[in-house]
């Protein structure tokens, strides 16, 4: 699957990887698993809409056909024609694991860049641009590295700041892994920054990121493993911000941030979930219209599955700009059910799997449609997306600058055991559009899907 006289190969159809995390020996299997082309939610942006292609670009995690091994597929939605190509095969990760997969950027010339990070330190990294403007056609690589849950940003003025993770070992024990939050920082993609430790306390974090309507700010969320306990009882909600593109950050009330955090509280601590007893898992993170912060993350009481760590409630933390304010969204049956955010004029939206899918107490579900008209405060179901689906549908991911013709990504899979796994988007009304899997043309348009 290498590139031909420049020209990277093309696969005839949509299909997502399918991919496991922790056996959990018990009727659930695993600790989460399913269809995970769109996973993990701390890569991002997986797609990005472009008003002067009037393409949405959107790259996942795909699969060699027949087997579970991992392929960097970039594609297109075209707004004109309502059709997708076949999408392109940027390289074979050389693995099975989800966490490989990649992200996307596009800078303000219009060329395509893709950030395949690795799940630790076994696997290289590497950095690709599009030959082209606006084409998936051919790719370079850029750059061969080692960096895990990437976000690169192309900011307006600044360039690339990429917001990523590093392993690294836990004080004196060097058996002991923890995930360090990094930035980098790059003018033209090709000559970067040193890597600038933001943060690592405990075992460390995971963060999600995404800048305002403008682009002239950037926040980032984040969690804290502690030690001992790690990932598996991770916890507390944090959240800073930068508008010079990470040479400064601060808290949402405007206190400076000295980095890198090393400590479990500060002036970034938004709630000590900790004291609390209660596990965090970050979802998304977006700007109101008065350029305010809104967090949106999921509570829970442990990391298995079932229903003895419930209730699971998807949760709203939003700035008033004098103080944190807080909300419930909806319950849901599993701590890895991940869906996006989208403030709407008029109107706050999440569209996620809340609704119950065919295996129960396990990754995904049904994608339902909940909304507020009152800032967050209060929620109400207003729209079932999919209805008597065959498997679980996974890690609902919104676009950058969202068209409403391809609002919403995502992929569905069998939570209980491998499976096929196919892509589908959603519109802002809620129509529901299945990738084709298996294609006879250069180009199709997708099938609507039936709820």
């Amino acid at each position: 699957m290498q590139a031909q006289n420049g020209v990277q190969p093309k696969d005839d159809g949509y299909r997502g990887i399918w991919y496991f995390n922790q056996p959990s020996d018990d009727e659930y299997v695993y600790k989460y698993s399913g269809g995970f082309a769109t996973y993990p939610q701390q890569h991002e942006p997986i797609a990005i809409y472009s008003k002067a292609a009037q393409k949405t670009f959107f790259c996942y995690g795909g699969t060699v056909k027949g087997k579970t091994e991992l392929l960097h597929m970039v594609s297109y939605f075209d707004h004109k024609t309502g059709m997708v190509p076949r999408p392109t095969i940027l390289l074979n990760k050389q693995t099975d694991d989800a966490h490989d997969n990649p992200t996307i950027s596009i800078d303000d010339v219009g060329y395509i860049w893709i950030f395949s990070g690795s799940h630790g330190t076994t696997r290289p990294s590497y950095i690709h641009r599009s030959r082209r403007p606006y084409s998936v056609d051919s790719f370079q690589r850029v750059l061969e590295t080692n960096f895990s849950y990437t976000q690169p940003w192309y900011l307006p003025g600044h360039g690339f700041l990429l917001l990523h993770t590093r392993y690294r070992p836990v004080g004196d024990e060097k058996q002991t892994t923890g995930r360090a939050l990094y930035s980098m920082s790059s003018l033209d993609g090709f000559a970067w920054s040193k890597p600038r430790e933001i943060a690592f306390a405990g075992q460390g974090h995971y963060q999600l990121s995404w800048p305002n309507q403008t682009g002239s700010r950037l926040g980032t969320a984040f969690d804290f493993h502690p030690n001992p306990g790690g990932l598996n009882q991770r916890t507390n909600l944090y959240f800073m911000q930068t508008a010079n593109a990470g040479l400064s950050w601060e808290s949402a009330d405007g206190q400076g941030i000295l980095l890198p955090i090393a400590a479990e509280n500060g002036p970034a601590l938004v709630r000590n979930y900790h004291k609390e007893g209660l596990l965090v898992y970050l979802k998304d993170l977006q700007y109101d219209a008065q350029n305010r912060p809104v967090l949106l993350y999921l509570t829970s009481k442990g990391y298995e599955p079932g229903p003895r760590n419930g209730p699971r409630q998807l949760c709203l933390a939003r700035w008033t700009g004098s103080e944190w304010r807080f909300s419930t969204i909806a319950e849901t049956d599993h701590n890895y059910d991940h869906g996006s955010l989208y403030l709407e004029e008029g109107a706050w939206r999440f569209i996620g799997p809340t609704g119950a899918g065919p295996q129960a107490w396990s990754t995904g579900g049904e994608i339902e449609n909940w909304e507020s008209r009152d800032d967050g405060l209060t929620w109400k179901k207003t729209q079932a997306l999919t209805k008597n689906s065959p498997r679980n549908h996974t890690y609902v991911r919104r676009p950058l600058n969202a068209h409403p013709d391809f609002y919403a990504l995502w992929a569905d899979g069998n939570a209980l055991k491998p499976s096929e796994s196919y892509l589908y988007f959603a519109n802002q009304q809620g129509q529901v559009f299945r990738l084709p899997a298996v294609m006879k043309g250069r180009a199709e348009k997708p099938e609507p899907v039936s709820s």
